[in-house]
């Protein structure tokens, strides 16, 4: 690699200062709001909504950094995309804390939360997500295929899966669906569509997570609720046929989890 004349770094530097500036005034912004709010408050969880698009933002400046290097020093910042991957993890925390965590649950646990998000409409939803998940695809692209983070992307992105599949409130998109006269139609068929790839993605990637680094039994076990929350999905949706394929699947990979557990092959 070429030496990097100090011109050149500085000029990096005088490049890239606009992107810190409104890195620090969204995250002291972001520092106030969590100081003023408090749990039970009214339009708390909309707060957090709010502040989950800013973490996005934030996110994308440092990913916006580390192209600035690729462009000025033909080096990639590493220290950016570090930064870029823990707010999105705080984007997704900020959705966990609106929506819970839980992967495979039956939808009416979910009700107590939609309840305080009823003025957060699905097209509004629907566009964070689309957001996170293209930033998520952005950073990922970013580090690359060899990363050392590349297995850690299937935490994040499972993560970005369960939320997805939480925020929205599948009794009436489960009525919208079917239903092309709804005000929601479309946006409701593209969310779920989505959330379904999400989920399947999740899966797969837990799965091979586990046959290829971790050996982990919790990651196989977080592979088959993926599998089984895609169940719950293809059913409210009339989908029997593969409602009923996912479920072979989860009874397959299951057997094959219990049988490495027998052969001492998982920790």
């Amino acid at each position: 690699m070429a030496k990097i004349s100090e011109e050149t770094r500085l000029h990096f530097q005088e490049c890239i200062q606009p992107y810190k500036d409104k890195i620090t005034q969204t995250l002291e912004k972001e520092k106030t709001m969590r100081n003023a709010m408090h749990d039970g408050d009214l339009g708390v969880e909309y707060k957090k909504l709010l502040l989950c698009e800013d973490m996005i933002y934030v996110a994308s400046l440092y990913v916006a950094q580390n192209s600035l290097s690729l462009k000025l020093m033909e080096v990639k910042n590493n220290d950016a995309l570090n930064d870029a991957r823990k707010m999105l993890y705080k984007a997704i925390i900020y959705l966990e804390e609106i929506v819970s965590n839980v992967i495979d649950c039956p939808y009416s646990d979910l009700i107590p939360y939609h309840e305080k998000i009823t003025n957060v409409n699905i097209v509004k939803r629907y566009l964070v997500i689309r957001k996170l998940g293209l930033e998520i695809q952005i950073l990922k692209d970013a580090f690359g295929d060899n990363s050392k983070w590349k297995w850690s992307f299937i935490e994040l992105e499972g993560r970005f899966a369960t939320v997805a599949k939480n925020l929205i409130d599948m009794k009436t998109a489960g009525k919208d669906f079917f239903d092309p006269r709804a005000q929601d139609y479309e946006t409701t068929v593209l969310y779920v569509r989505m959330v379904q790839k999400l989920l399947d993605k999740s899966a797969n990637g837990y799965r091979d997570r586990y046959e290829l680094s971790t050996r982990r039994i919790d990651d196989m076990r977080d592979a088959i609720k993926y599998l089984l929350a895609l169940r719950k999905m293809y059913i409210v949706i009339g989908r029997t046929n593969e409602a009923e394929e996912v479920k072979k699947k989860a009874m397959v990979w299951k057997d094959k989890m219990d049988s490495d557990q027998k052969k001492g092959l998982s920790n």
